[in-house]
């Protein structure tokens, strides 16, 4: 048994001690079988939310009302939920109400995919009632029962189901493939931060290019903010460069190859931060510069070395050309500039104003950034006396003598 669950185990003990029964389940079991990382463990138990909070000393109430009580224990937390199912589900995501049963079966029958409903006892045993344990050896991912039903239920699952495909790697059979081109539409009804955080672990996987291409086949593309009949534009510039390419590059790439007629009304309609969605506008506009002319020391420092090399990655990528070919170069010139920030220039607004003997106003700026330039394409050393020098040259009728 893991670290992670043996550390957990006094909670389990703790609820056995009382008379109910205790598992693991969720998500940790499927990643402890898939030898990935465990982070967070969940347990399920028979004990009623009152009676998980009679038996330990610090609870939170994190989800109370469909059974969830946030176990503080060990310096680790742990989700606690009563074994439950769910009534009628409206607005295809959420039940209208959550019942209480004494059955792990019962609990384990209303989850969303196979590879999820496997259950673990203390001993390590594990209780795999729909053959989750067979659909994560054979990398496939397949609904719990009725593929209609469950997205019935709730409509993101089918988008969890493609974020697992770029996750994991799996493929999604095909009884469940053809229920989410039929129920595609009732994604419109799931909350736009729902969504979003879905397609943003989609864009972290390892195979974004798969689970893109599988959006577009089966039409969940055009229950996306902005994509709405955008699977024509966005299937002919999907390519498996995109499964090295990191997450916010994936949404420069996406922008450039749909080419909304408002990136930033796009990006809002996803609810991004801001200052993610700054970053994502500012790494396309240099994707466009770099379109419209090579890279030289001047445009590199202005983009910064981050932003210059994500940029020439989304580059190479539309064009499916090898973008490792590229960085290096950038990085190389970015070891041999003499500044790479402003701070580093060997001359600041009050030297100019006293060189000038001259009051700030936008003239200033406008000189730092001729100085600045001039340091970077090497026509003045980065010293004060050399620059004096060479504004006494560029500027004699404005310096007073």
């Amino acid at each position: 048994m893991l670290p992670p669950f043996q550390t957990a185990l006094p909670v389990i003990q703790t609820l056995e001690d009382a008379g109910y029964e205790a598992f693991f389940v969720g998500g940790s079991i499927r990643d402890s079988l898939l030898g990935r990382p465990v982070h967070d463990v969940d347990i399920a138990t028979s004990a009623k939310p009152e009676e998980v909070k009679a038996l330990f000393k610090q609870t939170v109430d994190v989800g109370i009302e469909h059974g969830t009580v946030l176990v503080l224990y060990g310096r680790r937390q742990y989700e606690v939920t009563t074994f439950r199912t769910e009534s009628e589900y409206k607005d295809y995501r959420r039940p209208e109400s959550v019942e209480y049963v004494d059955s792990l079966l019962l609990d384990l029958k209303r989850r969303d995919f196979t590879m999820n409903a496997i259950a673990m006892d203390k001993t390590g045993k594990l209780i795999d009632p729909f053959s989750g344990k067979e659909a994560i050896r054979d990398k496939r991912i397949e609904t719990v029962g009725s593929p209609e039903e469950r997205f019935r239920e709730d409509a993101l699952r089918m988008m969890r189901a493609v974020r697992f495909m770029s996750q994991l790697g799996f493929e999604i059979e095909n009884g469940t493939k053809r229920a989410i081109r039929v129920y595609a539409h009732l994604l419109k009804y799931i909350a736009v931060e729902r969504i979003t955080q879905e397609f943003i672990k989609l864009l972290e996987g390892v195979r974004p290019y798969e689970a893109l291409a599988f959006l577009c086949e089966t039409r969940l593309l055009s229950y996306l903010p902005g994509l709405e009949k955008m699977e024509m534009r966005l299937m002919p510039a999907l390519n498996p460069a995109l499964n090295e390419l990191t997450e916010s590059q994936l949404w420069v790439y996406l922008i450039k190859a749909v080419e909304p007629d408002d990136e930033n009304a796009f990006l809002r309609k996803w609810k991004l931060p801001n200052l993610k969605r700054k970053a994502i506008l500012r790494t396309l506009g240099f994707v466009r510069k770099r379109t419209a002319r090579p890279w030289d020391t001047v445009m590199l420092y202005d983009a910064g070395k981050k932003t210059a090399v994500d940029a020439e990655t989304v580059f190479c990528a539309l064009r499916r050309e090898d973008w490792r070919e590229h960085t290096p170069a950038i990085e190389k010139v970015f070891r041999e500039m003499p500044i790479t920030d402003r701070s580093q220039l060997a001359v600041d607004g009050k030297m100019l104003m006293d060189f000038f003997s001259k009051k700030g106003g936008p003239w200033l700026k406008e000189m730092l950034r001729e100085i600045e330039t001039a340091v970077l394409t090497g026509k003045v050393d980065n010293q004060w006396d050399a620059i004096r020098g060479w504004l006494a040259c560029k500027h004699p009728q404005e310096k007073k003598f």
